[in-house]
This record gives structure tokens, C-alpha cells and sequence, in this order.
């Protein structure tokens, strides 16, 4: 289990007795006796006390998002919360499903599209460098590292470079939905499943979806030496919604 530092960020100073009993004896010591109990059956005894004693804060919601992480899925907390309904409380079924629907959002979304190579994760670490919400699916990690990203109708990655000394560049393989890529001073190129987009070093450029369809692509790093990406200004939102809906016809 990943190491908990909560208790000595939020209290160390103040109380970093309670904090060591947090972080290293409740989460270093009892969640980690997974012999005794899995991670996953902490996670729902754990919901169902903070549901039960009307625990509806950040403490709950923390332990939610624990359970997901522990590999409860979307079906098992919806029957677990409304079976906790039953015996805790309507009200408190309610507060705890406002969170879960959004905890558990990923589900909800991949049900609605799922692309062929996974939808992966919130692409949290570069979500300020796109308008709208994308996925990150690593596919493969030795060698070249290829990662599937996805994302929403209308989302899009900021314009941007691949920088190398030598080399370098980007290649892009469409596998899902419809998209666009454009390079500047280009007209945007429609995308559709199996076409290829090479990205040379120095080319200005952005790809994201259609804004009426999903998108996804297979992105990997041509070698290069000394490669960076270097992120610039967001597409200009009335550009992009210029363009057609419908990408049919449309090179």
C-alpha cells in the first residue's frame, strides 16, 4: 500500500502524535495486514462505519476514492450504498452517491466509449496543457513508450513542439472516433481511424477530437537527442469552432 502522509502534512506540527498514529500505525500497520483482510474488504468496512455514523465529509469521500483504488467497481459500490440506505439512512445515501457518481465518472465513460487500445486515466498531469477532459492509456513502456490518449468531444491539447537536437518529432496513430490535426500556418487535417500523422521537431501544431465525437490515438516519440515538448498558447476558440461537425469529406 501506497505510503499515507496526510496526518503529518495536515498535523505534524500540531498533533504529530495523532499524526503518527494515522500515517504509521492505522494506514502503515493495520491497512497493510493483508493477510488478515484484502485492502478491498478494509475499504468497504471502512465505508460502510463513516456511512453509518453520518460521516459525509472529506473523510468519506477519501475512502471512497481509497475503494476504487482497491478495485471495488462501479456496480458493487451502487449495491453496497443502497443496501447501507436500507439500514443507515436515505439521506446518507444520497450525500455518498453524489460522491461515488463522480468518483467513479471513469466508469460511467468508458462504458459510453470504449477505444480499442483502453481509456486509461484522467490525463491529470498535462490537463492544463488541453481544453476539456482527456484519458492517458500507457500501452507500451520498454523501448518506445506508446500511450493511447483520448478525448472528450471537443477536447484538445494546446498548441505545441517536439524539440530535439537530433531527430525527434511525434507520430500519431488513429484508432478511435474522428479528431483533427493541424499544424500552424496549415488548414486543420480531419483524422479517422487508421490514419497516421508524422510530426516532425520544430512543426507548431495541436490534435484533439471533433467537437460531436470522441477521439483516440496511439502517440509516440520518434528517437531523438535532447527532445522536449514545448507547450504554447491554447487553440483560439473560434477557430476551432469553425470547424465543420461533421468531418465526413473533409481531408
Amino acid at each position: 500500500m501506497e505510503k499515507v502522509s496526510a496526518g503529518f502534512e495536515a498535523l505534524g506540527e500540531f498533533a504529530p502524535q495523532f499524526a503518527h498514529y494515522n500515517d504509521d500505525v492505522l494506514f502503515g500497520e493495520v491497512w497493510a495486514r493483508e493477510a488478515q483482510l484484502s485492502p478491498r474488504d478494509r475499504s468497504l468496512i471502512t465505508v460502510t462505519a463513516l456511512m453509518s455514523s453520518g460521516i459525509l465529509d472529506s473523510s468519506l469521500e477519501f475512502h471512497l476514492r481509497k475503494a476504487k483504488e482497491n478495485g471495488v467497481t462501479q456496480t458493487e459500490i451502487v449495491e453496497v450504498l443502497t443496501q447501507l440506505g436500507f439500514y443507515s439512512g436515505w439521506p446518507k445515501a444520497w450525500a455518498a452517491f453524489r460522491m461515488a457518481k463522480e468518483i467513479w465518472k471513469e466508469e460511467t465513460v468508458s462504458a459510453a466509449f470504449v477505444p480499442m487500445f483502453g481509456l486509461g486515466k484522467t490525463n491529470d498531469a498535462y490537463a492544463q496543457y488541453f481544453i476539456g477532459q482527456s484519458y492517458l492509456n500507457p500501452v507500451v513502456s520498454q523501448g518506445i513508450a506508446i500511450a493511447n490518449v483520448t478525448f472528450e468531444p471537443g477536447c484538445r491539447n494546446h498548441w505545441h513542439i517536439h524539440q530535439a537536437e537530433q531527430g525527434g518529432g511525434q507520430i500519431l496513430i488513429c484508432t478511435d472516433g474522428r479528431g483533427w490535426y493541424q499544424q500552424w500556418g496549415e488548414p486543420a487535417r480531419a483524422l479517422k481511424p487508421g490514419d497516421i500523422v508524422e510530426i516532425g521537431a520544430g512543426v507548431k501544431h495541436w490534435h484533439g477530437a471533433a467537437k460531436d465525437s470522441w477521439f483516440a490515438h496511439l502517440a509516440f516519440e520518434a528517437p531523438g537527442t535532447k527532445t522536449s515538448t514545448q507547450w504554447c498558447e491554447p487553440v483560439d476558440d473560434a477557430q476551432y469552432n469553425a470547424l465543420p461537425d461533421s468531418l465526413e469529406n473533409k481531408d
